[in-house]
């Protein structure tokens, strides 16, 4: 029998909005442990204390964009002791045809880039394909109580 354990994942956009839509939609249909945060800074924070299955970062934040932030949680994973694996990223954003955020998609953990405004399904397949595993855990969680 598959481990049945909750997947957990992190959002870091300064759109209050669009957090909450992504944080209900984790939660309702994945059913997913899902922290938020629309400062970057206190992203970075939860990054280290906590371990995610995905993350998924706003490209254009003001002062820590998404990339910077992805790139400095890179970084600290790789001079932790033991160094951890930095999870799968998924991109949001606004300017959807960012050069910068399209290149991004040539790094390993970079597993996609979702143009706001997207849909709940959009999101949820987009997921679906940075985590491969989503489909067997969200059935195995509807199953149980709780």
């Amino acid at each position: 029998m598959p481990e049945a354990r909750t997947r957990r994942v992190l959002i870091v956009d300064d759109d209050t909005a669009v957090l909450r839509i992504m944080r209900e939609a984790l939660q309702n249909f994945l059913h997913w442990e899902v922290d938020t945060s629309p400062k970057p800074e206190y992203g970075f924070e939860l990054a280290l204390k906590k371990h995610y299955d995905l993350m998924i970062f706003d490209f254009s934040m003001p002062m820590i964009d998404g990339t910077l932030l992805f790139l400095l949680l890179s970084k600290a994973y790789d001079n932790m002791s033991p160094p951890r694996k930095m999870p799968p990223l998924l991109l949001v954003s606004g300017q959807g045809s960012d050069q910068r955020a399209r290149e991004l998609l040539e790094e390993a953990p970079v597993r996609g880039f979702l143009p706001k405004p997207f849909t709940i399904n959009q999101l949820l397949e987009k997921v679906k394909t940075c985590v491969p595993v989503v489909e067997r855990v969200s059935s195995d969680q509807k199953a149980r109580p709780g």
